[in-house]
């Protein structure tokens, strides 16, 4: 056991392990990171960053519809086999990144499977087997999630992938593809495959995003950019039978049909990932979906074991995985004075349209008791947005009627992951539209937008006091 006891252990090194360790150190503490597998965990090397690479060439080459009225010719072509290289070298060069950094900053990296013996003990296996114990005052459990595979499917290399194989490995051929899932996985893909180049066959139980509280305007947005695209989601249906065989797949529906690709990519979603933790040493327990119990604090039933991202966070998302490490890391140093407001967490979908959110939606509010008011702004008539033929999409805001606070915000269309932001950072959303209505704004650009969306909610509600000050 080391002799000195390390301030912080971080098991996992995914967007939230990463950038705990990181916040940790650059304030001070000494820390150490144990990972079993890839450095840069799922976010890094099969979701959220290659995905995003993906979707930027899917994105221009869905443009190219706009060509001929900017006096561009020729037309563009995806290619996935070259798409997953570009991916493959983007990923090696952030991952020697994210280890240079952390050995710049004196974070101890561990290669291994790390498991609690008590609260401020651990032990990691490597991939040999060999053990060693470390000591750490407070641990942050980062270990993310894996893959949920539904019944009757199973991973089948080349044939059955989930979202992990399809990065693992380079995509199978065959240019008929079916995709499993309505939530947001399956709707990235169903767009990215297509600008690919894939005759995508998307089947699903339910609508898209069924679970995510998204406005009827943006769902109906959704549909329409998936309509343009020839995207078509085959909803309600069940699943009998996958059966591979040496040409692809038949996927028996429960009404009979049988319906044939050349492989299968499961969009279904994942689940927290908790194997051989020792959390029986720590008191800690998981709840009916198998999240690691945590208080607001994020804190375990142990203390100074706090857990985050994917594997105690029911909206899985790296977004909230990076924002639980700066409330632990916070409440480590200054005494667990921090609560997690989940909803503050802006989420992001990346498909056929941008479409970004946090916060409350009108349903919420209401039950919580507030009277909502609703700033809307449009991008159709926006300079810049017309510039760049892409005028779908709105800016939605939803205040107290009676103080003005902000409750919650849509971004929906190009660019809407970055232009959230701009209302996702202030720490008091009693005042963020009284800042947004005193900010001055870049034009012509598509922010402008928050803001006139800001000032429209002042002015129809009668909430020029509150918002304009006066």
């Amino acid at each position: 056991m080391t002799r000195q006891p390390y301030d912080l252990a971080v098991i996992g090194s995914g967007p939230g392990g990463y950038r705990a360790a990181i916040l940790a150190a650059l304030r001070g503490l000494s820390v150490t990171i144990i990972e079993k597998a890839d450095w840069g965990g799922c976010c890094l090397n099969r979701g959220c960053v290659p995905k995003k690479d993906w979707y930027h060439t899917a994105r221009l080459i869905a443009y190219q519809r706009h060509f001929a009225g900017r006096g561009i010719s020729g037309a563009l072509q995806g290619d996935m086999d070259m798409a997953w290289e570009h991916q493959e070298r983007v990923v090696k060069t952030v991952q020697d990144s994210y280890l240079d950094y952390m050995r710049n900053l004196k974070v101890a990296t561990i290669e291994g499977h790390g498991r609690f013996l008590d609260p401020e003990t651990l032990e990691v296996t490597s991939a040999n087997g060999d053990t060693r114990t470390l000591a750490a005052r407070h641990s942050i459990i980062a270990t993310g999630g894996a893959p949920q595979i539904p019944a009757p499917f199973r991973p089948v290399s080349g044939r059955i992938l989930t979202s992990d194989m399809l990065y693992d490995e380079r995509p199978p051929s065959g240019r008929r593809v079916a995709i499993i899932g309505s939530g947001v996985i399956a709707c990235e893909f169903a767009f990215i495959f297509s600008m690919l180049g894939k005759e995508v066959v998307w089947l699903a139980r339910s609508a898209p995003l069924r679970r995510m509280p998204f406005s009827p305007q943006a769902r109906r947005t959704l549909h329409e950019a998936f309509d343009q695209h020839g995207i078509e989601l085959r909803q309600g249906v069940s699943f009998e039978t996958a059966e591979v065989h040496d040409d692809g797949v038949d996927i028996q529906l429960g009404n009979g049909e049988t319906v044939g690709v050349d492989w299968v990519c499961l969009g279904t979603g994942r689940v927290p990932y908790t194997d051989r933790l020792g959390l029986e040493n720590i008191g800690a327990g998981t709840d009916t979906a198998g999240h690691i119990q945590r208080n607001a604090r994020l804190q375990t039933a142990a203390p100074n074991v706090y857990a985050i991202g994917d594997v105690a966070s029911p909206e899985m998302t790296a977004n909230h995985a990076m924002s639980d490490a700066s409330v632990a890391v916070e409440n480590i140093l200054a005494g667990n004075t921090r609560e997690q407001r989940p909803l503050d967490v802006p989420v992001v979908i990346y498909s056929a349209i941008e479409m970004a959110r946090l916060g409350m939606d009108d349903d919420m509010a209401e039950d919580e008791g507030y009277e909502p008011a609703v700033g809307f702004a449009a991008f159709e008539k926006d300079p810049c947005a017309q510039g760049q033929d892409e005028t779908e999409g709105f800016v939605r805001l939803l205040a107290d009627m009676d103080s003005g606070a902000l409750l919650g915000a849509e971004v929906i269309g190009y660019d809407s992951g970055e232009l959230v932001q701009l209302v996702s950072l202030a720490e008091d959303k009693d005042t963020v539209l009284r800042t947004l209505a005193h900010g001055t704004f870049n034009h012509p650009a598509r922010g402008e937008q928050i803001g006139n969306a800001t000032d429209t909610l002042a002015s129809k509600w009668g909430l020029q006091e509150e918002i304009f000050g006066h």
